[in-house]
């Protein structure tokens, strides 16, 4: 027995040996040539490196062994045939298979290194596509913010208040809301400017009837705001509300006018007096440090001071926005600003007549006496223009007057000096009277602590 594992039986090899030899001669059969070996991978792991995929191959398949030589028997295809056909379509489709590895592989790379950047993206625009346009919220606020100011008000006994102010003079004037600086009597004035620094500020004056009050800094370089019309506003323009709220100074919020002519009445802690305020209201937010701040339009001008905000809290703590703010119309500002650098004070417009805080029917009643006082005031201005006691006004310069604050708010809102034609009801009938305004001042009252629903139209 043949030691060889792959040697024929011997019977068969006796059969073997008796058929004729081939001749040595016969040229052997063609075996297709391989190409060497190439690295195809078995398997592809893929990295990061500098944002790019980087394929590494782990090992190359071992190069397929040459196919053996088989005894031609006949025409045609035979097993053998097949076998060294398939041996040589593995091989082949390995080879194609490596080729189309090897060349995605290199498009890849080639991408990435064309495509993806080695940084973050940066942008392309050349400079003029950068700058603000105007009108913008951005541009409009950046030409804002350093006339913006927050305020620090700490008076004697070591209480401390906070707000807005802004520039309204190149010399050092500001505005901000008389509750803002109201404490700080007998105490100290901060300001806090855009640009980090911090001055002392001088209170010029200030008034509780209409929440104003004038700081004056000694810095240089100060740019006022521009303080718009006010009554050439509409309900639905948009504004900005500048200032400091919560005390995050140069904070910008952005809404609409919501309301003209709302009539707001508020009082500051110490009820020192009330203030009446013929009031632009807003949907821009405005917080507790927002007082004292500009509402601004979308030429960059100032049209209202912010002053106050609707609560939902009945319990009577601080509040945030709930989208009801309220701002002293820049009209009212200019002309009260302007009297407090000249005087150091402000004045407000009357009309002399007392009002009936009980009535409840159309528009408000003009008292026949309060607590002893006339309801008309001899010598007033309405005395003058022939407004008589138990007279209904319902409406003021056309606009209709349902409360007492309505025709207050309304009056408080023009300048002494001024005419305006009150609609007015008596004995059943209807009529206009103009009348000219006077200041307070001028006009004597009997009795200087009448409630404020019973003051005369402040």
């Amino acid at each position: 027995m043949s030691d060889n594992p792959f040697a024929a039986p011997e019977d068969l090899a006796a059969q073997a040996s008796a058929a004729p030899a081939v001749p040595s001669a016969a040229p052997a059969v063609a075996t297709p040539a391989v190409p060497p070996a190439l690295p195809v991978p078995d398997a592809v792991v893929a990295s990061s490196a500098q944002g790019t995929d980087t394929f590494v191959i782990s090992e190359p398949f071992p190069a397929p062994a040459s196919a053996p030589r088989e005894p031609k028997q006949k025409a045609g295809l035979g097993g053998g045939a097949i076998a060294a056909i398939a041996a040589g379509a593995l091989v082949l489709g390995a080879i194609g298979g490596f080729g189309g590895a090897y060349a995605y592989d290199q498009f890849t790379e080639d991408s990435a290194v064309r495509q993806t950047p080695t940084t973050l993206p940066v942008s392309h625009d050349d400079d003029s596509s950068k700058q603000l346009q105007d009108g913008s919220v951005a541009s409009i606020a950046a030409a804002v913010l350093p006339s913006v100011v927050s305020i620090e008000a700490s008076s004697g006994a070591g209480r401390t208040s906070t707000g807005s102010g802004f520039v309204v003079r190149e010399d050092g004037y500001i505005a901000t809301n008389n509750h803002v600086v109201a404490g700080a009597d007998g105490g100290t004035i901060k300001v806090l400017f855009s640009d980090g620094s911090i001055v002392d500020a001088e209170l010029v004056g200030r008034t509780a009837d209409y929440d104003i009050a004038v700081l004056k800094v000694d810095k240089a370089g100060l740019k006022p705001l521009v303080l718009g019309d006010s009554d050439a506003m509409v309900v639905g323009d948009p504004v900005l509300a500048v200032g400091s709220p919560l005390g995050l100074d140069s904070t910008v919020t952005t809404g609409i006018i919501s309301a003209l002519h709302r009539p707001v009445t508020t009082g500051t802690e110490d009820q020192e007096a009330a203030t009446f305020i013929d009031a632009i209201q807003t949907d821009a937010a405005i917080n507790p440090g927002n007082s004292g701040g500009p509402l601004i339009n979308s030429a960059g001008e100032v049209i209202g001071i912010n002053s106050a905000i609707a609560s939902t809290n009945s319990f009577g703590g601080q509040a945030g926005s709930v989208g009801l703010g309220f701002a002293i119309p820049s009209n009212q500002v200019r002309r009260t600003v302007e009297e407090i650098i000249d005087t150091g004070k402000a004045t407000y417009p009357v009309i002399g007549v007392l009002l009936d805080p009980t009535h409840t029917g159309e528009g408000v009643l003009i008292a026949t006496e309060v607590e002893g006082a006339p309801g008309v005031v001899a010598g007033g201005p309405a005395d003058q223009a022939g407004i008589k006691p138990g007279d209904i006004i319902t409406a003021f310069n056309g606009r209709t007057i349902a409360r007492s604050d309505d025709l207050i708010v309304a009056i408080r809102a023009k300048a002494p000096g001024e005419t305006v034609t009150l609609t007015v009801k008596r004995d059943g009938t209807t009529q206009d009277i103009d009348v000219v305004l006077s200041a307070n001042t001028k006009v004597n009252f009997e009795d200087d602590d009448l409630e404020p629903e019973t003051q005369p139209s402040p």
